[in-house]
């Protein structure tokens, strides 16, 4: 059977616009949740997110002439890709494309607004009231040429597959965290199937937007504790009052083994193993016993041929949301057993925030840099942890790690959960 390694890591987040600059700010315990500075928020119950400030995707481009047509969340797109594939040193010119795969993933549902909110006036007739004639008439003056060109949910698969030729397998996902380790799992599948050699597989939200913040804000799972500011998103602790969402992106370079060795790359990790299941249970509500999960890791935990007790860490999903983080920690108890006591496991969504689609592709990067450096980030604003959510996980500040086999989980809002297993390089 084919081995599947990461050979690249590409960390677009508000800690920093590199893996490097990323996971040194998860070690050292940073956080970079704060006010809304991009829009005014004073209607919003959360008033919080992680923003990357003055983000500017034009270095990022080997085509500058597509920015015109990209949203913020494409622009990050390309970012991780781009330092996904420069932090795996690949030449995707001298590679056979057909042979080269993309698996990418998404929360995009609008174009730009901007343009649309200054030419919706012309819609409103004399009595100030929507008329829906003055839309037919006026439509070519309110929506921009490009409406709908930037619209299209899967125009980053053409930006990627563009700037590196990649014409093999690809496939695009909508969705919140699960899609993004969904990504890596469908192409970790395709490069062991031998459909590809290499693949660029990830996520990206551009979660800290109007649009997306007011969405989720009347969801009611985002915290309203904005006196505690950076503070404010607790996974796992007794007082944790909801999550907080951030912006970014986390794009892996994934390639089949020998090829990857024959190269002298370096690899960061090895993913062994992936599974998804479906708690079918509620939307918006995980079911109490986590039962989606179990299923999704003792899928991930076979597929690998992996021992629970094998396991040392787990890049925990940790939403910081009272059904969602209590239910994880019990399904976690229920696959690992007594082996969970010596499981050290963190959720990163205090320093970066929640990055929505990217959050599930961040964690199978946090559990690979883990396995590579051999050391946890904590866990941050974790100051009493919830009986209910009872494990290791990482208090105040990182911990070195001994350990050979890790897991990564996801969950989403429909009940939707992913888990993937990774390896130490050998």
């Amino acid at each position: 059977m084919r081995r599947v390694v990461i050979t690249g890591i590409g960390l677009a987040t508000s800690l920093g616009l590199d893996a490097t600059s990323t996971w040194k700010g998860l070690l050292d315990g940073k956080g970079a949740v704060g006010p809304v500075r991009g829009f005014d928020a004073s209607s919003l119950r959360t008033r919080l997110a992680a923003e990357i400030p003055g983000f500017d995707a034009k270095p990022f481009l080997v085509n500058r002439r597509v920015l015109r047509m990209m949203t913020r969340s494409d622009q990050l797109a390309v970012a991780g890709s781009s330092l996904a594939v420069k932090d795996s040193g690949l030449d995707f010119a001298t590679r056979d494309g057909a042979r080269c795969g993309l698996f990418v993933a998404g929360n995009k549902e609008t174009s730009k607004l901007e343009p649309v909110l200054e030419g919706l006036t012309v819609t409103r007739g004399a009595d100030g009231v929507a008329d829906l004639r003055l839309l037919g008439e006026q439509a070519k003056s309110v929506l921009p040429p490009l409406f709908f060109v930037e619209g299209l949910q899967a125009s980053p698969l053409f930006y990627i597959s563009e700037a590196y030729g990649l014409k093999g397998a690809n496939t695009y996902f909508a969705g919140t965290a699960e899609s993004g380790a969904v990504a890596v799992g469908r192409a970790f599948r395709a490069i062991r199937r031998g459909e590809a050699d290499v693949a660029i597989a990830g996520a990206f939200d551009d979660a800290a937007s109007w649009w997306t913040l007011s969405k989720f804000d009347a969801m009611g799972f985002m915290t309203d504790r904005n006196e505690l500011g950076a503070g404010a998103c607790r996974p796992f602790d007794a007082e944790r009052t909801g999550t907080v969402l951030g912006e970014g992106a986390a794009v892996l370079v994934l390639e089949e083994r020998e090829g990857a060795k024959a190269r002298g790359a370096r690899v960061h990790a090895e993913v062994t193993g992936y599974g998804s299941a479906t708690d079918a249970y509620a939307a918006i509500t995980p079911h109490p016993e986590g039962r989606g999960l179990v299923r999704a890791l003792e899928m991930a935990l076979r597929d690998a041929g992996s021992r629970p007790e094998a396991i040392g860490y787990v890049a925990a999903h940790g939403s910081a949301t009272k059904l969602g983080d209590r239910s994880e920690a019990r399904a976690i108890r229920k696959v690992f057993g007594g082996a969970a006591d010596r499981l050290v496991g963190s959720s990163v969504k205090g320093a970066t925030g929640h990055l929505m689609a990217a959050a599930g592709a961040l964690n199978v990067a946090v559990a690979a840099l883990a396995l590579e450096h051999q050391a946890a980030p904590p866990t941050l604003n974790l100051e009493k942890i919830d009986p209910d959510c009872a494990l290791d996980w990482v208090k105040e500040r990182s911990r070195p790690l001994r350990v050979e086999q890790a897991v990564a989980l996801a969950r989403g809002l429909a009940g939707q959960n992913v888990a993937l297993a990774l390896r130490a390089a050998q």
